[in-house]
């Protein structure tokens, strides 16, 4: 008897635990790093809208939102309730979820589908003002409606990852009937938070979607993102209990140690992210044009200095993608150090350096003065200041130009610099995304004009590939091949952290992406 009221208990403790713990109500408050352009997440590249706008939308499909890294496996329905593919991976066809409303009352349906993928690859009467990821969608030919439940997604050629592409926070499906300009301003989704309010360098205000299609969620009444560009402030006002949360990825292994310091009951998770340090390099102007002087730039560049200063010897150092275990794609060490200027003898890649630049007419009395641009925020700032100081060893004088967020994309995309400090964050951790985004010819995103015939093919030879240790080989090429070419030389890896208070339940952060994990549908607050 005592044995089965035991099993009794269990199991209504195990059936009403989850629920009694979960409260509905209150406010969750985070800093924002700094003001973004515009509200649309399709047309920015970067976390300072995705992050904020996040739980504004939904997508078809979408990565668990509690799984550290995002794979293929942990892929799950959304808007869509069921998908499949056909034999040869050309046509993607989506079952949609019915009964679900856009936050203005209208009736989601196959036709926004269309009207989003429409506009991103600029097939719609409606334009976007910049379209970032429209290169991660060149192998989409059409998309075709079969009433309001059914959509399919129709290929020019077999893309197996293509559903990884479609999961990513950079995903979301957008509504017909709201044009582009409005969604800048204020965006319309049908996700678990509704759009109130941007007000530019003060804050951005989401209320609870009572209306949400996911019964019961969410839990929060509010979000707010505090702007406050100054890392010392944001530190100071988290540490005084102003916020929840800390803007995502922001906190340095710096901060984190004050905050831990001075605020010990906060949670800091410090993860190695797909966010590179990268030096840029505008190859169409002299005397940037010579790959000698590209190739010096990238031998002069010491990593380990930049992990040392920056990152208290955190972080790590890569190629193209992302190195491993963190990232599912990078190249092995024992590859990487047989690249230009991954070598372990900094002063002999140096003096390489100084040769390059030197059989083209430079040296100690004739040095080459250029301004190096970088976004005004600390974490590109910081290691621009570095790039510069060991670009003086191979006679290249540079003086720091910061430019404020709102210019900073739309300038590099116009390939109005020289030389950059840039930060680079894909999407999503799949070669389809990262190498047709920041490789590709003709790519928005591909800010250095970088353009390579043979890589063109290999690019769609992984991509066409479904057996993933054979994609993973001709993906470690093209990285190789991009390195020895000084496409856009990576310089290291932050290992950045996310801080929250106890308080804040039932939140992930991702290690192989930024830019999901901000649905933020089933968080709750303790308090």
């Amino acid at each position: 008897m005592l044995r089965r009221a035991a099993v009794l208990a269990a199991v209504i403790g195990l059936l009403a635990g989850p629920a009694a713990a979960q409260k509905s109500g209150g406010t969750l408050k985070f800093f924002h790093r700094d003001s973004p352009a515009s509200m649309s997440i399709l047309e920015e590249a970067t976390i300072s809208t995705v992050a904020p706008m996040m739980s504004v939308f939904n997508n078809l499909i979408l990565f668990n939102q509690h799984e550290k890294q995002n794979r293929p496996e942990f892929i799950q329905p959304e808007l869509a309730e069921s998908w499949s593919w056909n034999p040869d991976f050309t046509r993607l066809s989506f079952k949609l979820r019915q009964g679900v409303k856009w936050h203005d009352g209208k009736p989601f349906t196959a036709a926004d589908v269309k009207c989003t993928f429409d506009l991103v690859l600029g097939k719609g009467q409606d334009k976007l003002r910049l379209n970032p990821r429209k290169a991660w969608y060149r192998n989409l030919e059409d998309i075709v409606t079969e009433g309001d439940t059914s959509v399919t997604f129709i290929m020019k050629r077999a893309q197996p990852a293509f559903p990884m592409l479609l999961a990513s926070a950079y995903g979301p499906i957008y509504p017909c009937h709201v044009p582009p300009a409005q969604m800048r301003t204020h965006p319309i989704g049908t996700g678990p938070f509704k759009f109130v309010e941007f007000k530019p360098n003060e804050y951005i205000k989401l209320a609870k979607n009572s209306d949400y299609w996911k019964k019961g969620l969410p839990y929060l009444d509010a979000i707010e993102w505090t702007i406050i560009p100054n890392r010392s402030t944001q530190t100071l006002a988290f540490i005084a209990g102003q916020f929840d949360m800390t803007f995502p990825y922001e906190a340095t292994v710096q901060t984190m140690r004050d905050i831990q310091s001075q605020a010990p009951t906060a949670i800091c998770d410090l993860d190695d992210t797909m966010v590179s340090m990268n030096l840029m390099v505008n190859r169409d102007k002299p005397p940037f044009d010579d790959p000698d002087i590209r190739r010096a730039m990238q031998l002069a560049i010491d990593r380990k200095v930049f992990l040392d200063i920056i990152m208290e010897g955190k972080g790590t150092i890569g190629g193209a993608m992302q190195t491993p275990p963190a990232g599912l794609w990078g190249l092995p060490p024992e590859i990487l150090q047989t690249l230009p200027g991954y070598g372990p003898d900094v002063e002999k890649n140096r003096a390489e350096a100084r040769q390059l630049m030197e059989k083209h007419g430079y040296g100690p009395q004739k040095r080459l003065a250029v301004q190096v641009q970088t976004r005004n925020i600390a974490q590109y700032r910081d290691p621009a200041v570095i790039l510069i100081d060991q670009m003086k060893q191979i006679y290249i004088d540079g003086d720091l130009d910061v430019v404020e967020t709102a210019n900073w994309f739309p300038k590099i995309a116009r390939k109005d610099y020289t030389i950059a400090g840039n930060l680079t964050g894909s999407g999503v951790d799949d070669p389809d995304a990262y190498f047709y985004e920041h490789y590709a010819c003709g790519s928005e995103r591909n800010y250095t004009n970088y353009c390579n015939p043979e890589l063109e093919k290999m690019y769609e030879q992984q991509s066409i590939e479904p057996d993933q240790e054979k994609r993973k080989k001709i993906v470690w090429e093209i990285d190789r091949k991009l390195t020895e070419d000084a496409a856009r030389p990576m310089v290291y890896r932050y290992a950045l952290a996310t801080c929250r208070y106890p308080r804040v339940k039932n939140v992930t952060t991702m290690v192989n992406s930024i830019f999901n994990g901000w649905r933020f549908e089933d968080t709750w607050l303790d308090q």
